[in-house]
């Protein structure tokens, strides 16, 4: 954390949901844009919202003037509930973006493999009912759950990144869900599932993508 970073609890469907607030720099944004909601990987594989890609992506939303949300799902942390192989994880998401992004507020849905399954059904169910600023998907886990597409209004304002080289989630999975929808792929050479080496690279395709 740092001094712009707050701790929360907010209230989710299975109960407490443990969050983390990471705030622009006041010296560079008098007012935030919005708010970011960042979804962390696979609870049954050690993911937390402390998972160093999702840090990387709040430092993305925070360098362009959004609010970063990341969040615990149920069972993880001091998060109550448990794993319910994604649909009560959609439902934390939902529940995550109504309490810190209000319908009306600016928002960008993000998320980091099976997190970025979780993102892309949150926004889904939020598509037609509210504005949705930026989606950014980075490892995208097609091969193991049913991402949901990216309506087709939403294009210009998503980002999907893949490494090249990743062994847990096949690059190939990915473009073979993206070909359908003709949503465009950004492919990092070389990179592998959890972009050791290269998060920098990654936030800066994050900060290109949501600057203003």
């Amino acid at each position: 954390m740092n001094a712009q970073t707050q701790s929360l609890t907010l209230q989710g469907p299975a109960g407490a949901i443990e969050a983390l607030l990471d705030l622009p720099d006041p010296a560079q944004f008098a007012t935030a844009r919005g708010t970011a909601v960042i979804a962390h990987p696979h609870p049954l594989f050690a993911g937390t919202m402390t998972n160093k890609v999702v840090q990387t992506l709040a430092r993305a939303c925070v360098q362009c003037g959004w609010r970063a949300l990341r969040f615990n799902f149920r069972g993880v942390g001091a998060s109550a509930g448990a794993y319910d192989e994604g649909r009560g994880e959609v439902d934390d998401m939902l529940a995550a973006v109504a309490a810190q992004a209000p319908a009306g507020a600016a928002l960008v849905v993000a998320g980091f493999s099976f997190g970025a399954y979780v993102a892309s059904r949150a926004v889904a169910a939020l598509h037609g009912t509210r504005p949705i600023d930026g989606v950014v998907l980075v490892g995208t886990a097609a091969s193991r759950f049913d991402v949901a597409p990216v309506p087709p209004d939403l294009h210009p304002q998503t980002l999907v990144v893949h490494g090249e080289r990743d062994d847990t989630v096949p690059l190939a999975s990915v473009m073979d869900w993206a070909r359908s929808q003709s949503l465009p792929v950004t492919v990092v050479p070389g990179g592998e599932h959890f972009f050791h080496g290269q998060l920098p690279l990654l936030k800066t395709l994050v900060v290109r993508h949501l600057r203003p």
